[in-house]
């Protein structure tokens, strides 16, 4: 006999958001906010993109009046999507770190471009653009809500949002791996210490020790991937068009957001490293 287990209240509700992980309800995804729901901490009527339809199947569900949706949370709408100018982008990587969804293709330095069937049009990727590349354009007509938006789409963005978080807590785990790894590679080995007639045994390698050293060659490893990578990529001209003329106000915006990452252990093993840290696996 397989055992069953009670759905929570949050999960259905979950369950019954159209997944855009657009943040417009005041919660950072779809899940928190289901959460707060069930938790009383919020209304069902704060969801955009689910629109009139979205309220009506989230009161059904919590047995309460169908209520205007909240125009501080914003208007239903058709839905949009993501179209980057390949003329303007500079390759600054800011937009592929918003994506809730890992809807946006591209690289450090590398011409980014949106995969249309996975982007949500959520807008999360135009506010850090720092040269306005990217417009949000509506490809449902008049559909608006769950009239421009289908279950299995909703039920895609959901995974790929779970991935998404698999992803950032991998990249994050790696990061810790490079620091312990390079904490590791810093420290001096003891030299024997005589002592009269005796010699101190010095500390043999422990099996930590070992691990560390292999992650670091694997790091290594993936460096020199990534750069050839690179220098491939360059070669078949894929590159920004617009990177020469970013001016030092932009620059510095690009710089700050990639010293974020670095500080948050989400610089990947894979993106283009500056040339004063080519050497240092924590960079």
């Amino acid at each position: 006999m397989i055992a069953t287990f009670p759905t929570t209240l949050a999960s259905q509700i979950e369950d019954l958001l159209p997944q855009t992980q657009c943040t417009k309800c005041g919660y950072p995804a779809c899940r928190p906010y289901a959460e707060a729901i069930a938790a009383g901490q919020a209304s069902y009527n704060q969801c955009p993109p689910g629109g009139e339809e979205g309220v009506a199947r989230l009161a059904r569900l919590l047995g309460k009046p169908v209520i205007a949706l909240n125009p501080e949370n914003g208007v239903e709408r058709p839905r949009p999507l993501a179209i980057i100018d390949e003329n303007l982008c500079i390759g600054c990587t800011l937009c592929l770190q918003a994506c809730p969804v890992d809807a946006i293709v591209g690289a450090a330095k590398q011409m980014h471009t949106v995969i249309p069937e996975l982007c949500t049009g959520c807008d999360l990727c135009v506010p850090p653009c720092p040269v306005d590349c990217i417009a949000m354009i509506t490809v449902t007509g008049d559909k608006t809500g769950w009239d421009a938006w289908t279950q299995p789409q909703a039920d895609a963005a959901r995974i790929r949002h779970d991935q998404h978080l698999a992803r950032l807590a991998r990249e994050r785990d790696a990061a810790e791996a490079r620091k312990a790894a390079r904490v590791a590679g810093s420290a001096k080995p003891v030299e024997p210490a005589i002592s009269g007639d005796r010699v101190v045994k010095t500390a043999a390698a422990t099996p930590e020790d070992e691990a560390q050293a292999k992650k670091r060659a694997i790091i290594q490893a993936a460096m020199e991937r990534a750069r050839k990578k690179k220098e491939e990529l360059a070669k078949l001209g894929a590159a920004p068009k617009n990177i020469d003329s970013v001016s030092p106000e932009v620059q510095a915006q690009i710089d700050a957001a990639e010293a974020r990452r670095r500080r948050l252990g989400l610089t990947d093993v894979n993106s283009e490293p500056d040339s004063d840290s080519a050497n240092d696996p924590d960079a």
